[in-house]
């Protein structure tokens, strides 16, 4: 599932499983795995989905299997999304398709979003399905989605064409597809080049309330 590989400054994060690219135990190792190589090697880090399909959340079908199976895949989820939001180093994510429920919290949790152009939702679906946003995912959402958005976005689990979802917060850009991966490189490259230590602090002081609220749910 993960394609990894080191241009230059940037470590590129590739993950695609064929399919969906669920949030399952897979997804979860992969992203792991890459951003324990990208913290070792990297100053900045883009990570990418499969075209069409960034990612359509959590894997149902491991969390079907019942209540234990479904804890364990969502305390990863989290965690790795934590790790994610409080990366030091910069994130990029190129989005070339759907980016819904826990797909849409990686955005949320990078710091610069870029979408490509098409037919695609973006959003937090949890609403819709009956389920209410675990703690993780709503300090992301307060923490980064446009506040006049949040009771359509968080509570009415409002799904959004691409446009649109710049408007509310879950992408930065939104850029033709065959553009998507060179712009995020080139931006990535260009955070990579801000001084390190000065990014790293600033980035953790900004999101420091939501990250303690998140870490106090894990526990």
């Amino acid at each position: 599932m993960l394609k990894y590989r080191l241009h230059e400054k940037v470590a590129v994060i590739g993950l695609d499983d064929g399919k969906a690219n669920a949030v399952g135990h897979n997804f979860v190792d992969a992203m792991t795995e890459g951003l324990d190589q990208a913290e070792r090697e990297a100053e900045a880090v883009v990570i990418t989905g499969r075209e069409g399909v960034f990612s359509a959340g959590f894997d149902l079908k491991e969390m079907a299997k019942g209540e234990k199976q479904r804890t364990d895949l969502v305390n990863r989820g989290a965690a790795m999304l934590l790790r994610l939001f409080s990366l030091p180093q910069p994130v990029v994510v190129a989005s070339a398709g759907h980016a819904i429920a826990a797909g849409a919290l990686v955005l949320l949790a990078a710091d610069t979003r870029l979408g490509a152009v098409g037919d695609f939702k973006y959003g937090l679906n949890e609403t819709a399905i009956g389920m209410s946003l675990p703690p993780f995912g709503m300090e992301m959402a307060k923490c980064r989605l446009s506040k006049r958005h949040q009771t359509q976005a968080i509570i009415q689990a409002q799904l959004y064409d691409p446009d649109a979802a710049q408007q509310v917060g879950y992408l930065d850009q939104v850029v033709a597809a065959d553009a998507l991966e060179t712009q995020a490189l080139e931006q990535a490259a260009a955070l990579a080049e801000l001084p390190g230590a000065a990014y790293a602090g600033t980035k953790l002081a900004v999101r420091r309330d939501y990250i303690d609220r998140i870490a106090a749910s894990l526990a």
